[in-house]
């Protein structure tokens, strides 16, 4: 589908969700054979989706942090959140996310800075541009050391960033559709994901993280 021009048809990834939701709740029978399944089983798969996506990131978190009582944190809400994931279908229809969500991202965040310190993000050489929200759609960013760089929810669509390293730098929310990650090292950057990735192109050189997939999209020069 992205050779069509279709790369967004390529970027969705449920984290897990859509066998927990289709085994479990509903013993591996589909909404396409049983149609009165559907709302209940869409309205889970979205917040079951939400949850396992906390717990990709409060992992990596867990791995990442230098600070035994964030890991401990990290470890409780994984814990807390995967017991979520088992309640019922009603109950998982009503539940309230909210407060979990702000755990969880006052986690993430304090990870984050711990491990954007280390490469001395905070030293004031950082570009001022690069910040948590930044327009950099299309911007020629290759060959730039991005090491610790805060880029949570960043557009950077179509953005050139071949050849950066991108060790420690915070992509949590970072739009990279259309962005050029040839020859790029990934392999260190903070909550990057599969369907990130799959939106970007990269090549076999390009370095990911360690459990993230290759897109097969890549090309293979």
């Amino acid at each position: 589908m992205s050779s069509r021009g279709f790369r967004g048809c390529t970027v969705f990834d449920c984290f897990g969700a859509g066998q927990v939701v289709s085994q479990r709740l509903f013993a591996g029978v589909s909404w396409r054979d049983r149609p009165e399944t559907r709302d209940g089983m869409f309205s889970a798969f979205a917040v079951v989706k939400e949850l396992h996506e906390m717990m990709w990131h409060l992992l990596e978190a867990q791995q990442r942090t230098y600070d035994p009582d964030i890991a401990d944190d990290a470890r409780e809400l994984v814990e807390s959140l995967a017991s979520q994931t088992r309640r019922s279908v009603d109950e998982l229809e009503s539940l309230e996310t909210d407060e979990m969500r702000a755990s969880v991202r006052s986690v993430l965040m304090e990870v984050s800075a711990e491990v954007r310190a280390s490469y001395f993000a905070d030293d004031g050489r950082m570009n001022p541009d690069l910040v948590p929200g930044a327009d950099l759609v299309g911007t020629d960013l290759r060959a730039y050391r991005l090491c610790g760089a805060d880029l949570r929810n960043a557009l950077l669509i179509g953005a050139d960033l071949r050849e950066c390293d991108l060790a420690g730098a915070d992509l949590l929310g970072a739009d990279l559709r259309g962005a050029r990650v040839e020859d790029a090292d990934l392999s260190l950057a903070l909550y990057l994901t599969g369907p990130q990735l799959a939106g970007a192109h990269g090549n076999r050189r390009t370095r990911v993280p360690t459990g993230v997939p290759v897109p097969r999209s890549w090309s293979s020069e």
